[in-house]
């Protein structure tokens, strides 16, 4: 066995005079020296070919990470919720969240925190009682990094596949009472609520197509080390695999 693989990370964005910088794209891949090459070309396809737009700048992260560093997790079971309209999906998907702890004040904060911003880099982390944002980082949020699968998961499509083995790290933290996620890529509706009880619930359809609004709501406890929290969620190489 190797003693050393390595992350490969790439974000995409276009810039302009008008809205400053516009994220377009992201990927996150763990794998051995030998495989770099052939996952920046799939990084690099990701970013080149994308429907928020042609992305101007495009950052490619490769960085070397121990064997013995690395957790390794199970991924959330899959469910799938389908929904007659919108206004049932958002009904649906606060019920679930709500029967996990997660308050009316907060729902209301991430959801119009999600319908509204179209330029979200990363997660916001909130309060799950008070709904209040703690990561304190703007459009930049939090973004999960140095996450993989183990195996290829050729059961699942790519989109799906990156989204569970992401929504089970961040499952996987004891501070994690819950997410809320639907992309904001204008061709894709669907989005999921998860934790580590429920499992990765997907449903749809959370907004109308055509919409760039999009992004990722972390509820937390009251109890959590917010500085840990961030540091396992951005550092921490997870490996997703199946027992």
């Amino acid at each position: 066995m190797l003693k050393t693989c390595y992350s490969i990370r790439m974000r995409a964005a276009e810039r302009s005079p008008e809205i400053g910088e516009k994220h377009i794209s992201g990927g996150e891949r763990i794998g051995s020296k030998s495989q770099i090459e052939s996952i920046v070309k799939q990084l690099l396809n990701k970013a080149s070919n994308h429907p928020r737009g042609d992305a101007d700048f495009i950052q490619i992260t490769v960085e070397k990470i121990a064997r013995d560093q690395i957790q390794y997790i199970p991924p959330l079971e899959i469910t799938t919720v389908e929904a007659t309209s919108i206004e049932m999906a958002h009904s649906e998907a606060r019920k679930i969240l709500t029967s996990l702890g997660v308050s009316k004040h907060a729902l209301n904060v991430a959801f119009h925190q999600l319908g509204s911003n179209q330029n979200l880099r990363g997660a916001i982390i909130l309060n799950s009682k008070t709904g209040l944002r703690l990561d304190g980082r703007g459009e930049k949020g939090v973004r999960v990094s140095r996450i993989d699968w183990q195996d290829t998961n050729k059961e699942l499509n790519e989109r799906v596949r990156e989204a569970l083995a992401l929504a089970s790290k961040v499952a996987n933290s004891p501070f994690t009472i819950a997410e809320l996620c639907w992309s904001d890529d204008p061709d894709y509706v669907t989005g999921y609520v998860s934790n580590r009880d429920i499992g990765y619930v997907r449903i749809t359809p959370l907004k109308r197509e055509g919409c760039e609004s999009g992004g990722r709501i972390y509820f937390v406890s009251d109890e959590v080390e917010l500085k840990s929290f961030i540091e396992y969620l951005e550092s921490v190489p997870v490996l997703i695999r199946r027992d």
